[in-house]
């Protein structure tokens, strides 16, 4: 385990936590990639997982681009989307949701040192509400910011802002924990502290230069906090 920091000379006091919640709270976003693959290959096109990882976290407008720069108009956005959805309900209806390692006891670390936190997610606030339940993790957050409650979502920064205002933080005093490249954009542009915990791969240079920090799991994150 590990912690690179990217930032140097004075850093603003962290007076507050913003968590993605797919492959940071929790380890869903490999189930993301599959299921859209299973998707596309349902309605006969043949998506990639290299494909499948640039819809992570994607707005819906971006999402449909992606899909169309992949297979064309023929792929609906929509449809596909819906069979995702439809897919992926299903299993994680019979199998469950896991915890990405590392988050209860980051949770209760700041709970002891009272930094308030929030998810800043891209699911709709329900999702939300029942995979978090489903671990007993649900109320351990001060905030519940969807990307359904924002104008645009992410790789805009509104769903960041929002995180912030909901703890009633400047974004710039607030750390954002993310996994994924669109994600890192987004609290980047909010004016957070973008700190990256690779799931699926990792950061390339763009997204590398937006970075306070990257770390190996959420125990490393202890240490910034």
């Amino acid at each position: 385990m590990g912690i690179e920091t990217f930032r140097k000379g004075n850093t603003p006091v962290i007076r507050g936590v913003l968590f993605d919640m797919d492959g940071l709270v929790l380890d869903t976003e490999k189930l993301y990639a599959r299921f859209w693959m299973e998707a596309c290959h349902f309605y006969g096109f043949a998506m990639t997982y290299e494909q499948a990882l640039k819809m992570r976290a994607a707005n819906s407008q971006l999402s449909a681009a992606n899909l169309h720069s992949f297979f064309g108009p023929g792929a609906d956005y929509k449809t596909i989307r819906n069979k995702r959805i439809e897919l992926m309900d299903a299993f994680i209806e019979e199998q469950g949701v896991e915890p990405k390692p590392g988050i209860f006891e980051l949770l209760d670390h700041l709970d002891a040192r009272g930094i308030p936190a929030a998810i800043c997610s891209s699911s709709p606030a329900e999702r939300i509400r029942s995979h978090l339940s489903s671990l007993g993790l649900y109320h351990r957050f001060s905030a519940i910011c969807s990307g359904y409650d924002v104008p645009w979502g992410k790789p805009a920064p509104d769903i960041y802002l929002h995180g912030a205002a909901s703890l009633g933080l400047p974004a710039e005093n607030c750390l954002a924990l993310e996994d994924a490249p669109l994600g890192i954009e987004s609290a980047f542009r909010a004016g957070c502290l973008p700190v990256m915990i690779p799931d699926q791969d990792q950061p390339e240079e763009k997204t590398t230069a937006m970075l306070y920090a990257k770390a190996d799991s959420l125990f490393d994150i202890i240490a910034l906090v």
